[in-house]
């Protein structure tokens, strides 16, 4: 298409401006799958968002207009002096939200945008985007994929603060008050909020009554079931586990101890998968000293690109979620990508330890595994499907694909649609 058609076709479309704190090619699904169907169907999304060092999902950048913002540009020790500089002066200075502001004002000289959206990740960068609705009267859209409240204590901060002679702490509970404070009031002022699961919305609904509940997912023509033969039985996990408060594995080994023990399982036969970052599997390694029958059962691999996870889960016997109860002490409405990935394979998936909650709720309604709160249920739930796939009956469950079906992004992209429709007709 030459210039001058292609300029005259995306005036045709409506233009929407997007603030996230992370888009790909590095970590950023939610985002990244939406600007693909918004393209497809007749929205043109520019995209500002910070640079990250990471090539995971680097096939969902295609033809996405995108302005990195890198703050970040040392590296080693420096790197981390810069890194804590920038905290604290974002802290007190909302410098990258200043930062972000004077990108975006480039793009409103360039576009005839109809609204904006902002995906967040605690609050970052809410409040460039807020400023720019208020100086351009831009109907706001807040898109909160993870809020402050969710967490058992401080993992909400991704970088673990310095010692600082006990002031770290005032530091941290000083960075939550700030936080959920401003928070809330561009909330109160944003003309529609978008969230991940029921727990969510409840929360966020104190602030703005006009919240609708948007899950994460899986794209259909990335993920679907494959019914791929292995020597081996493996339970897999992929991700982080952030915190044993978080995401405790504890059931899992004591029901591996049981297998293993009862000469049940081998390791010639069974494994377990892991596919985590440094730390993680640090954290891994330490809660299985507990358990040291079930060390050799164990497999560490590092991340790995988002285009190998489908034949990585499809070459699975059982998907691993971790997480914990969602009580007063525990995490509350987490539901992350890899378990709607999970369910569009249809491999059998095992929680542990159950929430108890939204993601209990959505395992029982597909009926696809087991949402445990107790080791005989996780040793019995591993057997059964052990021995099935020694007697060659690897299972894959197609009895809910219309369930399923709903948690697709491209039905999440036709809500997000549906919203921006009804927004950008009222003006």
């Amino acid at each position: 298409m030459c210039n001058v058609e292609n300029f005259v076709y995306l005036c045709k479309m409506n233009s929407i401006l997007i603030l996230c704190d992370i888009f790909p090619p590095s970590f950023g699904p939610r985002m990244g799958y939406l600007c693909k169907y918004l393209k497809i169907n007749g929205w043109n999304p520019v995209v500002i968002t910070e640079y990250i060092d990471d090539k995971s999902f680097q096939f969902l950048k295609k033809d996405i207009e995108v302005t990195y913002v890198q703050y970040y540009k040392k590296t080693g020790w420096a790197r981390k002096i810069e890194w804590g500089r920038g905290v604290l002066s974002d802290l007190f200075f909302d410098c990258k939200s200043k930062i972000f502001y004077k990108e975006a004002l480039k793009q409103i000289k360039k576009h005839d945008f109809k609204l904006i959206l902002c995906s967040s990740y605690r609050i970052f960068p809410l409040p460039a985007a807020e400023k720019l609705a208020r100086r351009t009267g831009l109907p706001l859209v807040a898109d909160l994929r993870d809020i402050i409240e969710q967490y058992t204590g401080d993992e909400f901060i991704s970088h673990k603060i310095p010692r600082l002679l006990g002031f770290e702490k005032l530091i941290i509970n000083y960075f939550k008050f700030k936080n959920l404070r401003k928070r809330n009031d561009i909330l109160r002022f944003a003309k529609a909020v978008t969230t991940v699961s029921p727990w969510h919305v409840s929360v966020l609904k104190q602030y703005n009554p006009n919240v609708s509940l948007i899950y994460n997912g899986f794209d259909p023509e990335i993920f679907y079931p494959l019914d791929i033969k292995t020597h081996k039985f493996h339970i897999t996990y992929t991700g982080r586990l952030i915190s044993t408060k978080m995401r405790n594995p504890d059931l899992l080994f004591k029901a591996l101890e049981r297998l293993s023990l009862e000469k049940i399982i081998c390791s010639r036969q069974f494994g377990v998968r892991w596919f985590v970052d440094r730390k993680s599997e640090l954290m891994i390694k330490n809660e299985i000293m507990k358990y040291p029958v079930i060390k050799d059962f164990m497999s560490y691999y590092g991340y790995v690109s988002a285009i190998e996870i489908p034949e990585i889960l499809n070459s699975s016997s059982i998907l691993l979620i971790l997480t914990n109860k969602a009580d007063e002490k525990g995490p509350k409405g987490v539901m992350t990508t890899k378990f709607f990935e999970y369910l569009a394979v249809g491999k059998p998936i095992l929680c542990v330890r159950g929430d108890e909650g939204c993601l209990e709720e959505v395992i029982n309604k597909t009926n696809s595994g087991l949402s445990a709160h107790n080791a005989d249920e996780v040793y019995e739930f591993i057997k059964h499907y052990f021995e099935n796939w020694k007697s060659n009956k690897p299972f894959i469950n197609l009895s809910n694909r219309e369930e399923i079906r709903k948690f697709s992004r491209e039905e999440q992209a036709k809500q997000f649609m549906e919203i921006f429709k009804q927004l950008t007709d009222n003006e």
